[in-house]
């Protein structure tokens, strides 16, 4: 692989210890280098090093194994759970923001080899990238030590959240939830007004729930999503205590039970 790009433009590297803290914080062994590299190499390094191989195939397979792993994580974890619940629960567990708060957790973004320019744009921390290579690396872990291996390591990195959608049906996703009581109570959808602050590699998202002209809720996040989720957790909480739904069962894909009338006659 070339250290310099047509032009002689440098491309940003990882630290080189990066491989092999991310290996450790992972609790993978004898991992085989070629391959491992192979993860960590955005196609943005990839373009600059001359079409040196990049991680997106990797990805490609390592988002399939991700997907089989929670599939059966969920489905033996919620035995009783409808098809369509399961199938909103493994979407909102494996969504490209969770992915990349996973990421964050062991520090990938230090790994990760990057190209001039995605380096300058913070790319070491951009959910998207951090989603992708993620994947990448179960998909390396799959080829290198098989199915068993990589299975330990997802389990491990979700287990907290599998324990606790299985044992207290926590709403993933709060935005579902505020519209579907929106909709069946007001007949009104939520609008979100999101502003951001900081600089491009370091911005913060400030989202406001807005339902009938009303601001009910406000949240902060790394992303604009992410705050849009904490706005809408917060207006959730304030409409279903004005409807007289605060003590109403939130299903483990963030569904309203009692919302709709499929619903109340499930049980997680």
């Amino acid at each position: 692989m070339h250290a310099h790009a047509a032009g002689d433009r440098p491309v940003t590297r990882a630290p080189a210890c990066g491989g092999r803290a991310l290996q450790r914080a992972l609790a993978i062994d004898g991992a085989d280098p070629e391959l491992w590299d192979r993860a960590l190499t955005h196609r943005s390094f990839a373009f600059e090093a001359g079409g040196a191989p990049d991680n997106e195939r990797l990805e490609f397979l390592g988002d399939a194994v991700l997907q089989l792993v929670i599939t059966d994580e969920i489905f033996r974890a919620l035995a009783d759970a409808r098809e369509g619940r399961l199938a909103k629960l493994r979407a909102a567990m494996v969504n490209t923001a969770r992915l990349a708060e996973l990421a964050r957790a062991v520090d990938l973004g230090a790994a990760v080899k990057l190209g001039r320019g995605e380096e300058q744009s913070g790319g070491r921390d951009k959910d998207s990238i951090l989603a992708d290579t993620l994947e990448a690396i179960f998909g390396a872990i799959y080829l290198d030590q098989g199915l068993d291996t990589v299975t330990e390591v997802i389990r491990a990195m979700f287990r907290p959240l599998i324990d606790e959608l299985s044992t207290q049906h926590a709403a993933l996703d709060y935005k579902t939830s505020l519209q579907e009581l929106a909709a069946a109570r007001l007949s009104s959808l939520p609008v979100y007004e999101v502003t951001d602050s900081g600089p491009d590699h370091d911005k913060e998202f400030v989202a406001e729930a807005i339902l009938a002209g009303e601001r009910l809720g406000r949240g902060r996040g790394r992303s604009k999503k992410a705050a849009e989720q904490e706005a809408a957790r917060e207006a959730y909480a304030i409409l279903a205590g004005r409807v007289g739904e605060a003590h109403g069962r939130v299903d483990a894909a963030g569904t309203v039970a009692g919302s709709r009338p499929e619903a109340t006659g499930e049980h997680a």
